[in-house]
């Protein structure tokens, strides 16, 4: 459903332009949506599966067997990054027939989408186990959508960030999404389109090391946050979750 609305808004922007240059609006907003099938559904999708999991006693017999946080943390992520890579597969191949302009043809556009692709789901997916670990229940995390809506408009997913004021601007350059966009918009629009970017250009070694910073940050502090959440877990305390998930039934 997210899907199909981003690209009911690419399609009716495909004729304005992005400001300064004759190129569509739409085009961009195409692959910039890739970062959001990356970077929403990545933390949204891992946290949320993380609560439920507690709520309903999983993450209980996972913490019985031997090795099985490290076990599920990793079987978790694989099975999110694998959804992820069939959303962007399909918004990229659902918007190749809408708008014009991808540079598709060229063997080091596919590598850059690769490269990006990857340091973007280590940098969100661990993210979103971490910041499942802090939440009581599934309404919780809703504040986390909300958040990452705030975050999709400073981060020049629907509209250059260049040309939002110069706090927002710098506020979304903190976090991996903006990251996310501008690393996919290097790998599948014309060289040109970099004018329209901060300082003119892809900045391909910054992407790189903040997107790898986030990764790291990620994948140290998740497990250890997931341990921690499992020691506080115990029978009686998913019972007493399940109770109250029958009376408000």
């Amino acid at each position: 459903m997210m899907t199909g609305g981003f690209l009911t808004a690419i399609v009716l922007n495909r004729q304005a332009r992005v400001p300064g240059t004759e190129f569509s609006l739409g085009t961009t907003m195409l692959v910039s949506v890739l970062s959001l099938d990356v970077g929403l559904y990545g933390v949204q999708f891992m946290a949320d599966r993380l609560v439920a999991d507690r709520e309903d006693g999983t993450l209980l017999r996972a913490k019985a067997i031997p090795n099985g946080m490290v076990g599920y943390l990793v079987g978790k992520a694989v099975n999110i990054s694998a959804q992820i890579v069939s959303a962007v597969a399909v918004t990229l191949l659902a918007g190749a027939f809408l708008v014009t302009g991808l540079r598709t043809d060229e063997p080091g556009s596919w590598l850059t989408l690769a490269w990006v692709l990857v340091l973007g789901l280590l940098a969100t997916v661990p993210l979103g186990a971490v910041l499942g670990s802090l939440f009581p229940n599934t309404r919780a995390t809703a504040l986390i959508l909300l958040t990452l809506g705030a975050l999709t408009a400073i981060s020049g997913i629907f509209y250059p960030v260049s040309n939002l004021p110069t706090v927002l601007r710098w506020t979304g350059q903190v976090f991996p999404l903006y990251w996310l966009g501008l690393g996919m918009r290097s790998a599948l629009l014309p060289h040109a389109m970099a004018a329209a970017e901060v300082g003119g250009s892809w900045r391909h070694l910054a992407t790189f090391g903040v997107l790898s910073a986030w990764s790291i940050a990620g994948l140290a502090l998740a497990p250890v946050m997931l341990r921690r959440m499992a020691r506080r877990e115990s029978g009686s305390s998913v019972a007493a979750r399940r109770e109250k998930a029958m009376l408000r039934l």
